[in-house]
């Protein structure tokens, strides 16, 4: 058979039929009524592949070739009046022919591969798509978020600043001391010495002596294991001292 696109297929169809009219098929037709069913399926058949192209007869459109084979056939059988009635068309075999099959088989196989390429594209593209998408959107609520606290730190700054400065001009002096002290407290609080300002000579560095005795005071201390386990030594030792008097009277007479 000769398709629509120039090419060539080789079909093979198995047709079931009965006589639904013996009188049209006794007085119509002369022939055999199996090569009148074949010669009828063969023009039925090339009408229907030849407005065909080669792969849709050859992969997705073989029920529709046989449906619209039989449809073709019966209305064929009707119109000379065979009295025949085709019962069923079912396509066996179609393939290319012998020479070109290999070439064939291989474009077949390049059709299958380009659609699970695009099937694995277009999953790949469905997941990655939606994270990237969802990064982005973490991105920018991030940002937002960034934005808005650094303006609100900044017009709570601006705002404190407006407020000293209406402060410092209702009373710069004081504002200012107010504001070194303030300074200073921030400064030396972090500091492990203390500075002592003298008016009329040299800054004097100030150790905390008290400080450093009671740390190393609690760096020497023992473990509350340790001093538990004494404890318990301590107290066995008492309570066998007050169970033997004797031992009592003897340690006191060695002191």
């Amino acid at each position: 058979m000769l398709t629509a696109d120039e090419n060539i297929v080789d079909l093979q169809l198995a047709v079931q039929f009965d006589v639904k009219s013996p009188q049209d098929l006794v007085f119509y037709v002369a022939d055999d009524p199996e090569l009148v069913v074949r010669g009828a399926t063969e023009s039925a058949l090339r009408e229907v592949v030849g407005s065909s192209t080669m792969d849709f007869v050859l992969t997705d459109g073989r029920a529709e070739v046989v449906q619209s084979t039989r449809t073709l056939l019966q209305t064929i059988l009707d119109r000379y009046q065979t009295g025949i009635n085709v019962i069923a068309v079912e396509m066996q075999d179609a393939q290319p022919p012998r020479e070109v099959k290999p070439a064939f088989d291989d474009a077949v196989k390049a059709r299958e591969d380009q659609v699970r390429l695009t099937n694995e594209a277009e999953a790949y593209s469905n997941d990655i798509i939606p994270r990237a998408r969802g990064r982005a959107a973490r991105a920018i609520q991030e940002a937002e978020a960034y934005k808005a606290s650094v303006t609100a730190r900044s017009e709570g700054e601006a705002s404190r600043f407006k407020q000293i400065l209406r402060e410092y001009k209702k009373a710069p002096e004081i504002t200012r001391q107010r504001l070194y002290i303030e300074t200073m407290e921030e400064v030396l609080s972090r500091s492990s010495k203390i500075m002592i300002d003298q008016s009329g000579g040299y800054n004097v560095i100030y150790l905390p002596l008290d400080q450093l005795i009671r740390q190393r005071r609690a760096e020497a201390q023992p473990p509350l294991a340790a001093q538990s386990q004494n404890s318990g030594l301590l107290g066995s030792g008492d309570a066998s001292s007050e169970r033997n008097p004797r031992s009592r009277i003897g340690s006191r007479e060695r002191r």
